[in-house]
């Protein structure tokens, strides 16, 4: 059996979806080199609405061990992050 991966839920005063990607993406390029977070996860959520989730990013898997790393819904091909 594996152990249990655990979530950080970071409450915000921000009032708006756009704010609240703003601050995920700049958290993702200042923490990204810290291998623990798995930013392409990210979810937003309102905060009396915690089970309807928003994606961030669109992860989607991509050769070898990368990931998309473009907004969720983006036009065109996926490119991989790159740490």
């Amino acid at each position: 059996m594996n152990d249990p991966h655990w979530i950080i839920h970071l409450p915000t005063t921000l009032t708006r979806v756009d704010e609240a990607a703003a601050l995920a993406m700049a958290l993702r390029r200042s923490l990204g080199h810290v291998l623990a977070v798995d930013f392409g996860e990210t979810t937003l959520s309102e905060e009396d609405r915690q089970f309807v989730r928003t994606r961030v990013w669109c992860d989607a898997p991509l050769a070898g061990t990368d990931r998309c790393g473009l907004p969720d819904a983006h036009d065109g091909p996926c490119t991989p992050l790159g740490r």
